[in-house]
């Protein structure tokens, strides 16, 4: 409750409502605190080009997505990526690989898909540099390593920086905990560009490079039986529920109400650890849910459900800018 909450006031709210103020002090603390950490932190640079995909806001803007379609990208172009990631909602402390059926309650939801989908080596720890020092260590084959939502983390150097923002943009342009953001707007003007899934937001720097990227739905496929498909035409007019738990939650129902589906809307926090009882609205139905919550859901749910895949489209140009930053790397 509190989550759905504090997403209304930072992003559906132009200012800071009266009780948010009551938080200033832990404004303060916190951006003291993240300016003490970036000043203290020793990057430790690869033998390998990094590509960082982070956000300044909290919750998700579609950096997966984005990870995975430049994983796919990079192999096309002859380079051999593979992806480090925190691996948020896991309790794995030390690097560790990431396969396919792994654990999500060890190893976090966002890496599984990533191993799933990206065809690269995925490895995860707190620690993205000492992460993605084991992953060279497994996989020397891999020339550079992409890095899924580690904009603040500096003890990982890198060489390109990607700054993505979903429809909702800066939210009420805040840093935590009275607005969504983690680092000032200011921190933009250090990016190699800003992605943009939705509207730009306004307040975004000029001079910095941004590119659009669309999230495009594929076909459904059936929950634990990934060779069984439908369309959205199939499931017209069943009672449907859907079911998200990603940062904005409204994206998922959006897009669904866009294939021009009819469904109850249940919306979960982020990186939510679902349960048999989370999911009990969908015994009168069919249940609809994302890739991300797919990995959590599995076992949990003994009627029909589908998973909708997304597809990030990426700019030529945007990729074009990441080949010449790596050939740069290389050169020197």
């Amino acid at each position: 409750m509190l989550d759905r909450w504090l997403q209304r006031q930072w992003f559906e709210q132009r200012r800071p409502s009266p009780a948010l103020w009551l938080l200033l002090p832990l404004n303060w603390l916190f951006v003291i605190l993240s300016w003490l950490k970036r000043r203290q932190t020793q990057a430790q640079r690869l033998p390998v080009p990094v590509v960082v995909v982070g956000n300044i806001t909290v919750g998700g803007a579609g950096k997966t997505p984005l990870t995975i379609a430049l994983a796919q990208q990079l192999r096309a172009y002859g380079w051999k990526p593979g992806i480090v990631s925190r691996g948020y909602g896991g309790t794995a402390a030390l690097p560790r690989p990431v396969h396919a059926d792994s654990p999500p309650d060890e190893v976090g939801d966002e890496p599984i898909l990533l191993a799933r989908r990206s065809g690269a080596p995925v490895w995860v720890g707190r620690n993205r540099a000492a992460a993605a020092q084991a992953l060279l260590a497994a996989h020397p084959e891999v020339n550079v390593v992409l890095c899924d939502d580690g904009l603040q983390h500096y003890r990982l150097g890198r060489d390109v920086e990607l700054a993505v923002f979903d429809g909702r943009g800066a939210g009420n342009g805040w840093r935590l905990p009275i607005g969504p953001l983690r680092e000032s707007l200011r921190r933009l003007g250090l990016v190699d560009a800003i992605i943009c899934n939705g509207q730009p937001d306004r307040r975004l720097p000029a001079g910095i490079p941004r590119f659009e990227m669309r999230l495009q739905a594929g076909l459904f496929y059936r929950l634990d039986e990934r060779g069984e498909t439908c369309s959205a035409a199939d499931l017209a007019g069943k009672k449907l529920h859907a079911l998200a738990g990603i940062g904005d939650p409204g994206r998922f129902f959006r897009t669904l109400e866009s294939l021009g589906l009819r469904f109850e809307a249940h919306p979960f926090a982020d990186h939510h650890a679902y349960s048999f009882a989370d999911l009990a609205f969908a015994r009168d139905g069919i249940l609809l849910m994302t890739e991300k919550d797919a990995v959590k859901c599995a076992g949990l749910v003994a009627g029909e459900t589908w998973v909708l895949p997304v597809e990030a489209e990426l700019s030529p140009a945007l990729v074009e800018l990441i080949l010449e930053k790596l050939r740069g790397r290389q050169a020197a």
